[in-house]
């Protein structure tokens, strides 16, 4: 499982032109899920995500955590994390998890988070989406298990 993550101070997603979701301050997470993924790393992935310490604290230094600052979640599914574009000119999906289990997981993995008491919003799996962000830092991480 690979994710993408992004310290925000706004998000949203949008489909068909209809706004579905939104946060303010917090986390927007892309997930990819690929062959072979559980349940265990989408567990270590939310309890890592919503505790990691990347909000700065009163020094600037980042010292404060998703619980700290009493931010949400922005969960988006993002097939293409599991793209290889190693040879020719076109990605290859070949260890992408197939729909069905890549949005069991996508589902498991945002009501992990949900368990850890943080807001969550997410998009919609499989949708055309328009993901608006304002990057924080600009802090970005990717994280996999």
């Amino acid at each position: 499982m690979k994710t993408v993550i992004q310290r925000v101070s706004f998000a949203s997603v949008t489909v068909d032109n209809n706004v579905v979701s939104r946060i303010g301050q917090g986390i927007v997470v892309l997930v990819g899920v690929e062959k072979g993924d559980d349940e265990a790393q989408a567990d270590w992935l939310a309890e890592k995500i919503v505790n990691l310490r990347i909000f700065e604290d009163e020094s600037g230094k980042m010292n404060l955590s998703l619980q700290d600052v009493g931010g949400s979640l922005l969960v988006v599914s993002q097939f293409t994390l599991a793209g290889n574009c190693a040879k020719g000119k076109r990605p290859s999906f070949d260890t992408a998890a197939p729909p069905d289990e890549g949005q069991r997981l996508y589902n498991y993995f945002v009501e992990a988070a949900r368990r850890l008491d943080v807001p969550v919003e997410t998009g919609i799996f499989q949708a055309d989406m328009k993901v608006h962000l304002v990057n924080d830092g600009p802090v970005t991480f990717v994280l996999e298990k």
